[in-house]
C-alpha cells in the first residue's frame, strides 16, 4: 500500500483515473477532437506529453497547448474551435466549470492536484487527490495523475512512468525523509522499476550530479545555500584539491556520477564539517537523498538525472518554448532535445541574471512582520517568477517567513504573484494556497496552489493592499484563527 493511504482513498482515487480513461478511449473511438490544456512548469510539461504519447498511441486527433493560466480569452476561444473533448491537466477546475456552463456539449477531463476551493460537484471526470483525501502537493502531481489515466487506457503506457517521477520531482514532492518520493508517486517508481527504467540509490543530492564538473556542482547549490562555496567556483575547486580529489580525469572533468565510494564519503563527510563549522547544523540533513536515475537515458545528459530532466523541462516552459519539452516527454531524443539543451542554458543565464538585480539593491527585497516580498515589478519575467522565489526562498535570513515575489504583466494590467515556504511552516498552520486564494479574490484577482508553494494574479492598481493582506493572513494562520474565503 503507498505509504500512509489508505485502500479506500487509493480505490476512490483509481476509479476517478478508470472513468477519465474510458471518457478519452470513448472520444477516440467516435474519431473526435481532443485539446489538451496544460500548465507551463515541468510537472504541466510531462503531464502533457504523457498525455500526449497515450493519445499519439490511440492513433487519436488531438493537438496541445501550454499556458500559464486558463481564463475567459481561452474559455472563448475553445468554445470557436469546437473540439469534441477538452482535457485540461495541472490547471485547477474553474475553468472547465465554466467551459462547462458556457458549452455543455464539449465533453472536458480534468486531470489535477491542486487543492479545491468550495464543495463542487462535477458532471464530467474530474481526477484530483484532494477529492479522495490524498495530498496533491506531497503524494501525486498532475504528471502522475496523467500517468495513472494513461496506464489505465493502455498498459503500454507504463514506459512514461519515468515522465511521471521527473513531474513530481519538478513540482517538489520529495517530501518524504530523505527526499523520497511517498504516496502514490512511490507506485510509479515501482512501476518504473520494475520495467528496468529507473533506479534510486541514496547519495549527495546536489543538482548537475550528471553534467557539471563536481566544483560548478557545488558552487550551484543553492538549497542548502554553503557560505563560501555556493557561488563560488574557484573556493569549491580549492575544496575539493584540498580532500585529495582529483577534479579533472586526463582532459575531461568530473561530474559527482564519476566519484569513488571512498571519494563521496570524504567529500561528504568534509563537507558536513564544514557547514558545522557554519552554524549550518540543520542545513546538513539535505546533503544526502534518495536521487532518481533513469536508466535507459544516456550518461552524463540531463535527461538521467530525474531533478536535472525537471529543470531543462521548467526551463522550456518558462522561456516559451514548452514545445520542445513535450516532444521531449513524448520521445524526442533527436533535434527537440538538442534545442531545449539551448534554452536551459539560456534560462540559468537569465535566472542569474535576475538574482543579481535583486541582490544589487536592499529594496527589491523587503521583509514585513509575517512574510518577505520580492519586488520583481517589470524586470522579472513573468514566466520565470516562480523560480527565481523557489531559489530565494531557500536562502532567506528567517526562514520561518514564507516569501512572495511578483512581476508586472503590464499588457493585461495584472501582476502575477509566486509564493513559497517549507514544510517546518506549513506544520505551524500556514497554507498559502488558501492564503493566495482569499487575498487575490478579495482585490478582485485569481489564486490558489498548494500550502507550501501557491501563486495569484491580482490588478496592479491593488498590489499594495494584496501585499498588506497576504502579510495579515499569514498572522493570522500562525496564531491558530481561520481565514475563511
Amino acid at each position: 500500500m503507498a505509504m500512509g493511504l489508505n485502500e479506500k482513498q487509493i480505490a476512490g482515487f483509481f476509479e476517478s483515473a478508470s472513468q477519465a480513461a474510458n471518457a478519452i478511449v470513448e472520444t477516440v473511438k467516435e474519431n473526435g477532437f481532443i485539446h489538451v490544456f496544460s500548465h507551463l512548469d515541468a510537472d504541466g510539461i510531462a503531464a502533457a506529453g504523457i498525455v500526449g504519447k497515450a493519445l499519439y498511441r490511440l492513433e487519436a486527433r488531438f493537438r496541445i497547448r501550454i499556458t500559464q493560466w486558463v481564463d475567459e480569452r481561452i474559455v472563448t476561444e475553445i468554445i470557436e474551435e469546437k473540439p469534441q473533448m477538452v482535457i485540461f491537466t495541472d490547471l485547477g477546475s474553474d475553468y472547465a466549470l465554466l467551459l462547462n456552463k458556457k458549452s455543455p456539449e464539449t465533453k472536458i477531463v480534468v486531470l489535477d492536484h491542486h487543492q479545491l476551493g468550495n464543495e463542487q460537484t462535477y458532471n464530467f471526470p474530474h481526477v484530483n487527490p484532494h477529492m479522495h483525501g490524498i495530498d496533491g502537493a506531497r503524494d501525486i502531481s498532475s504528471s502522475g495523475i496523467a500517468y495513472f489515466v494513461a496506464k489505465a487506457i493502455s498498459e503500454e503506457n507504463v514506459d512514461s512512468a519515468p515522465i511521471a517521477i521527473v513531474g513530481a520531482l519538478g513540482d517538489l514532492q520529495d517530501k518524504y525523509n530523505q527526499r523520497m518520493l511517498g504516496g502514490l508517486n512511490e507506485r510509479i517508481v515501482e512501476d518504473a522499476k520494475n520495467r528496468g527504467l529507473l533506479t534510486v540509490e541514496k547519495d549527495l543530492i546536489f543538482f548537475g550530479r550528471e553534467t557539471r564538473p563536481i566544483h560548478k556542482t557545488l558552487a550551484s547549490t543553492t538549497n542548502p545555500f554553503i557560505p563560501g562555496i555556493s557561488g563560488e567556483e574557484d573556493k569549491s575547486l580549492e575544496f575539493l584539491v584540498s580532500l585529495d580529489i582529483k577534479p579533472k580525469d586526463g582532459d575531461r572533468w568530473r561530474a559527482l556520477r564519476d566519484l569513488s565510494e571512498d571519494e563521496r564519503k570524504r567529500l561528504c563527510s568534509a563537507l558536513a564539517d564544514y557547514m558545522l563549522s557554519k552554524g549550518l547544523h540543520f542545513e546538513i540533513s539535505s546533503l544526502i537523498g534518495n536521487v532518481y536515475t533513469l536508466s535507459r537515458e544516456e550518461p552524463w545528459t540531463p535527461l538521467r538525472d530525474g531533478r536535472e530532466f525537471a529543470v531543462l523541462l521548467n526551463a522550456t516552459g518558462r522561456m516559451d518554448r514548452p514545445s520542445l519539452g513535450v516532444a521531449v516527454c513524448m520521445g524526442d531524443r533527436g533535434s527537440a532535445l538538442e534545442e531545449a539543451n539551448k534554452v536551459l542554458e539560456n534560462y540559468r543565464r537569465t535566472i542569474n541574471k535576475y538574482l543579481g538585480w535583486i541582490m544589487e539593491k536592499p529594496e527589491r527585497i523587503k521583509e514585513l512582520e509575517n512574510i518577505y516580498v520580492v519586488y520583481g515589478e517589470d524586470f522579472i519575467d513573468d514566466k520565470i517568477i516562480g523560480a527565481v522565489s523557489s531559489i530565494l526562498s531557500s536562502n532567506l535570513p528567517n526562514p520561518e517567513k514564507p516569501l512572495i515575489a511578483y512581476a508586472d504583466v503590464k499588457e493585461e494590467g495584472i501582476v502575477k504573484v509566486s509564493a513559497r515556504t517549507f514544510d517546518a511552516v506549513t506544520y505551524k498552520g500556514v497554507n498559502l494556497g488558501e492564503i493566495m486564494q482569499v487575498a487575490a479574490e478579495k482585490c478582485l484577482g485569481k489564486g490558489g496552489g498548494h500550502d507550501v508553494a501557491a501563486g495569484a494574479q491580482v490588478p496592479m492598481e491593488n498590489m499594495e493592499a494584496f501585499i498588506k493582506l497576504v502579510d495579515e493572513l499569514v498572522g493570522k494562520q500562525l496564531a491558530g484563527e481561520k481565514i475563511g474565503s
